[in-house]
């Protein structure tokens, strides 16, 4: 199960046109479809939040793979909160982003289903960065390309 951060989602859409990539795009709906791909409610609120690039009718189409966060994915952002480090430098994400801030929920997502997350960002020393967190708590996680390959994917 992968757990896609904003980012990717909205990188997918913006470099990979579906009538350019149509095998990608073929092969990214089967996973889909197979129930192998989730994201969160607050990554579907990101793309709504006029990100440029975002692709909201794909989003809405999609919706069922944005979860609510159920009572173990809550009490691991709890977890993730409680470490003094990423607690500040989410809410000052938070402040800057308008009140939307997904990636612990991304994590934790990917916690309680026991996925990888799958996210643009890289890990930088003392960051506050989705990897980052990953790290610190184990949880796999693989950028676009290592996810093209880990699915074995050339076009």
């Amino acid at each position: 199960m992968y757990v896609l951060d904003t980012n990717v989602i909205i990188s997918l859409h913006k470099n990979y046109y579906r009538r350019r990539f149509v095998s990608l795009w073929k092969a990214f709906d089967q996973l889909v479809a197979d129930g192998k791909i989730t994201s969160t409610r607050e990554a579907y609120h990101e793309l709504h939040d006029g990100v440029p690039g975002a692709d909201t009718e794909w989003a809405k189409a999609n919706k069922k793979l944005f979860a609510i966060p159920d009572a173990k994915e809550g009490t691991f952002v709890g977890k993730i909160y409680s470490v003094a480090h990423f607690q500040a430098n989410i809410e000052k994400q938070k402040l800057f982003k308008g009140g939307r801030n997904a990636d612990a929920f991304i994590v934790a997502r990917a916690h309680s289903v026991g996925g990888t997350v799958v996210t643009m960002e890289r890990l930088k020393p003392n960051a506050v960065k989705v990897p980052n967190i990953c790290e610190h708590f184990k949880i796999p996680y693989l950028d676009l390309e290592g996810f093209m390959e880990n699915e074995g994917w050339q076009f």
